[in-house]
């Protein structure tokens, strides 16, 4: 499985250094155009996946293995340390597939029909967060307003960081970020190792006061407090480029 994760980083590669360019779907969508610059990649590869739509995650699930890919396009210059999850929050396994994470920058206020590709992390989905137990829910409480025959919707929304936000050394560069024990071939050559470590404390639940508007958390003992989490850094193997660092 890992060949194909390199396969699919290399192609990657391959387009970006032929300038093949984002292809414009609409005047206000850019994040959908720079999916379907995504899927060529895999459609070029003859890879088999399931088409994505606004409803599924991750956007491309491959047929044929157990992989996923959650694709985030990021305008540059623009907001880009972090991103909307929409109900979902970033996670390295998802009913029983690998998921890695695919962000590109582009130019956000162009407005020519194709655009290039900036720059380029995919990374696994455990190197933002490590937790596969959480599942998401939506919840509702009724008997809310003067007649008691409203509900309020608890619909959360998640807000992760980018590996732009997390690391130096990735700008401007075509970065694949894997667990380490990964089996990289010879295309690749590594650029670094980073190192993630659990929090202390972990966010058991939230009270949000329909009077002063305020959220406050609880908290609970990570008992997993301290982890390390290991992750390895490649590029291909005729780039240059910056050794990949984490940001303390």
């Amino acid at each position: 499985m890992d060949q194909i994760i390199v396969r699919i980083f290399l192609e990657c590669v391959r387009a970006i250094n032929a300038s093949e360019c984002i292809s414009r779907i609409s005047s206000t969508d850019k994040e959908f155009s720079f999916q379907n610059w995504f899927g060529s990649r895999l459609e070029r590869l003859n890879l088999n996946f399931d088409s994505p739509s606004r409803n599924t995650y991750p956007d491309f699930r491959l047929v044929d293995f157990p992989l996923g890919f959650e694709v985030k396009g990021l305008g540059f210059p623009g907001r880009e340390a972090n991103y909307d999850c929409n109900s979902q929050i970033p996670s390295g396994l998802h009913h029983g597939r690998s998921i890695y994470y695919v962000f590109g920058r582009y130019p956000a206020k162009t407005r020519d029909q194709e655009y290039p590709v900036y720059d380029l992390v995919m990374c696994h989905g455990d190197f933002l967060n490590a937790d596969h137990a959480y599942v998401h829910k939506n919840k509702n409480i009724k008997g809310f307003g003067s007649y008691g025959d409203m509900m309020i919707r608890d619909r959360k929304m998640y807000v992760a960081p980018t590996p732009f936000a997390l690391t130096e050394g990735t700008a401007r560069q075509i970065t694949l970020i894997t667990p380490t024990g990964f089996q990289a071939t010879e295309s690749l050559k590594s650029c670094g190792s980073i190192i993630r470590v659990e929090s202390p404390k972990l966010i058991r639940g939230y009270h949000f006061d329909m009077v002063d508007h305020s959220l406050t958390p609880s908290f609970i003992d990570n008992p997993n407090a301290g982890n390390q989490h290991r992750f390895q850094v490649f590029r291909s193997c005729d780039s240059s480029g910056p050794t990949v660092k984490l940001i303390v």
